[in-house]
């Protein structure tokens, strides 16, 4: 039936014979998740949004080792997710060259740039919330990385996670709770 789009496979599968036009329907449809997913990850959008690029890229060119019948959502979102981290990883130590280049340049004591200052608070705020995030349970974190940080409604959260809207809910309840009381009144801000 013409105008019904076509299922990911055949889109996958054409785009693996070369149809150009399939792969970007695909990329037209999963670059939301893609940079998502980049951004949970990488921290910010600048990085995940070129993350999410070249993921895409990079999946397009291996297409050819791509299994015909598997799902192609979560081997894409595999390829974005280490873009991510190898984006982060860059960042991390970029940020400590700035920093260690700041403190050798500042005569006697003088204080950090403002720059300099709010990159450290702000790098220090992501990783107290990461870590604070990672001793939850896992069907917490779960919830909380697929409402807070994937942007998904609680019906998509529970289709996602395959439990009803209520868990999703309850679940989300008890693991704000839990970082409120990890995190302290910063996390009511």
């Amino acid at each position: 039936m013409e105008g019904r789009p076509l299922p990911e496979s055949e889109l996958v599968a054409r785009a693996q014979r070369g149809d150009v036009g399939a792969y970007e329907t695909i990329v037209a449809a999963l670059q939301g998740i893609a940079f998502r997913t980049a951004y949970v990850i990488a921290g910010n959008a600048a990085d995940a949004e070129e993350a999410a690029q070249d993921a895409f890229v990079k999946a397009f060119r291996a297409l050819d080792r791509f299994r015909p019948g598997a799902p192609f959502r979560p081997w894409l979102l595999r390829i974005v997710a280490n873009e991510a981290r190898n984006r982060r990883r860059s960042a991390g130590r970029r940020e400590q060259l700035v920093l260690r280049a700041a403190a050798e340049s500042r005569p006697g004591g003088a204080a950090p740039s403002p720059e300099a200052a709010q990159a450290l608070a702000e790098a220090e705020r992501r990783r107290e919330l990461l870590a604070a995030v990672n001793e939850l349970r896992e069907e917490e974190r779960l919830v909380v990385t697929c409402r807070y940080f994937l942007d998904l409604s609680e019906a998509e959260t529970a289709a996602a996670l395959g439990v009803r809207a209520g868990t999703v809910k309850s679940r989300l309840s008890r693991a704000l709770d839990k970082l409120r009381a990890t995190l302290g009144e910063e996390a009511r801000a």
